[in-house]
């Protein structure tokens, strides 16, 4: 199996900031009140559709720089073009040739399987550079009646850019999918998110914590040699949980959700953009990326850095 490496991230996020005092007044709860239930402070709404999203972050993570890009896969569970694919116009405003594109529903974690699909196109040979994209646009999903959902939902778009690897390098996958429980987290073309709260806390908590542990055996690893957890950022409580849970430090877990809100299928990619931008990742690095969500879906990756 062919080792694979990040060349490149990047992120965007819409320039409407929704801080807690905005929704203090109109859902008459305290600034306190929301963060103490979500962790969040800020999150972004945005005015621009979803390609737009996908297409800024794509051209943050290339820089300006010539790459050679063989297949780009989009994640997100708010596509509002059936066809063509958001995948197709990111190819198509990028000006790609001779690349392969795909998009794909699989829940808050799409992003996992989206990695997952692109660094196994690489092992067989078949891909050389693939670009991966989770976006999503929830501010046009929130249902303004539901608090539960509407102080959580963020728009955003992440971008990682991996290549096959001339040294060796670790990489292992543990995804897990859970339809028959799918009823606690929906969401259709035509109506609101619903979530049922308590249901999505204990699922979260406890699938996440043995797809975690279940990934480390196939690995022959244990956590003391993993540097970072990166988790989608779903609700602050859930991620403290999985930490303790997990008997880690608080460090070794990342977490943004305090300034960017649940972005769903974009919040690991924009994690990872955040971790390479302030230089906390390393050559030779073990972290774990940990997406869960509708579906269900649980996927977990160690990636070597």
């Amino acid at each position: 199996m062919e080792n694979i490496k990040i060349i490149s991230t990047g992120q965007y996020l819409p320039e409407i900031k929704i801080d807690n005092k905005m929704l203090s007044k109109k859902y008459k709860v305290t600034e306190e009140y929301i963060e103490k239930r979500t962790g969040i402070r800020t999150r972004y709404f945005a005015n621009e559709d979803i390609v737009e999203m996908a297409v800024k972050s794509a051209k943050d993570a290339l820089k300006n720089e010539k790459i050679d890009i063989d297949l780009i896969i989009v994640a997100s569970t708010t596509t509002q073009k059936l066809m063509p694919g958001i995948s197709y116009l990111v190819q198509k405003e990028l000006q790609i040739e001779n690349c392969m594109c795909l998009d794909i529903i699989a829940g808050c974690s799409g992003y996992i399987n989206a990695f997952d699909i692109a660094r196994n196109y690489i092992a067989i040979g078949k891909v050389k550079t693939a670009m991966i994209i989770g976006v999503d646009i929830l501010s046009k999903y929130v249902n303004e009646d539901d608090i539960g959902t509407a102080i959580i939902l963020s728009d955003g778009a992440g971008t990682t850019v991996i290549q096959k690897a001339d040294v060796e390098k670790q990489y292992e996958s543990n995804i897990k999918s859970d339809g028959k429980n799918s009823e606690i987290l929906t969401c259709t073309a035509t109506s609101k998110i619903y979530m049922d709260g308590k249901a999505v806390y204990k699922y979260a908590v406890t699938e996440t914590v043995k797809n975690v542990k279940e990934l480390l055996k196939i690995a022959g690893e244990s956590l003391n040699s993993i540097k970072y957890i990166v988790p989608h950022q779903s609700n602050l409580k859930i991620l403290n949980s999985i930490t303790s849970k997990l008997n880690l430090p608080e460090e070794k877990v990342f977490k943004d959700i305090q300034y960017v809100g649940n972005t769903f299928c974009a919040s690991i990619p924009i994690a990872l953009n955040k971790m390479f931008e302030n230089n906390m990742l390393q050559n030779g690095d073990k972290i774990i990326l940990l997406g869960y969500g509708g579906g269900l879906n649980t996927g977990s990756i160690l990636l070597e850095i």
